[in-house]
């Protein structure tokens, strides 16, 4: 692949991750509650789920994706309720006993944070279709297209991953600097960005019906 279509390839990348989704607004809260270190496990989950996505788009998947509305429609909406779902319990959470707050953590293990991850990202089934959509204007008939096509889906799981890291690490080292009261506003606020994504996802859907 040449040097010059690889990088064309990351600044659109780059483009498409200017605007935090769902999974980065998981990863800002987790980080913020866990620790950066275990929020990593929920980026792996994320990412785990796009490297997925990335060898259905490339098996051919994404038609039969894009041809089943029905099937995308219940994952779609299983989606927003999980969302909705986590940002209600992370409000509800949202203590100033530091005592509490350390029982929770103990309760979230890091294959739940993976879970959560995972479950956030696949969500999002037309994310297959993005792939199909998005590759093919990289890709080159005059060279093996397997590739290619391993090293523009490494790229964009790096720079995911990257970015995934810098929002983990911007909320840690936000939440460290505050106690008490002004600690749980941070939480709450957080679930609160959780269910406005979740409610945004299912408006998009209304939307396009």
């Amino acid at each position: 692949m040449p040097i010059e279509t690889w990088t064309l390839y990351v600044l659109t990348v780059l483009a498409l991750m200017s605007t935090p989704g769902p999974s980065q607004l998981l990863m800002l809260t987790n980080s913020g509650v866990y620790g950066f270190q275990r929020s990593l496990w929920t980026a792996a989950g994320d990412l785990s789920a796009n490297a997925l996505q990335m060898l259905a788009a490339g098996l051919g998947l994404a038609t039969i994706i894009a041809a089943s509305a029905t099937a995308l429609t219940v994952i779609k909406w299983a989606g927003v309720a999980y969302l909705i779902w986590l940002g209600i319990r992370m409000i509800r959470r949202a203590k100033p006993d530091e005592s509490a707050e350390l029982s929770e953590q103990k309760k979230a293990s890091l294959r739940t944070l993976w879970l959560q991850g995972f479950l956030t990202s696949a969500a999002n089934p037309k994310a297959v279709v993005f792939f199909a959509a998005l590759f093919p204007q990289f890709i080159t008939s005059d060279a093996a297209f397997w590739p290619q096509f391993l090293i523009l889906s490494a790229t964009y799981i790096v720079m995911d991953g990257l970015f995934l890291s810098a929002y983990g690490l911007g909320s840690s080292w936000i939440v460290k600097r505050f106690k008490g009261s002004a600690r749980v506003w941070i939480e709450r606020i957080g679930g609160g960005f959780m269910i406005g994504a979740a409610l945004l996802l299912g408006l998009k859907s209304i939307s396009r019906q």
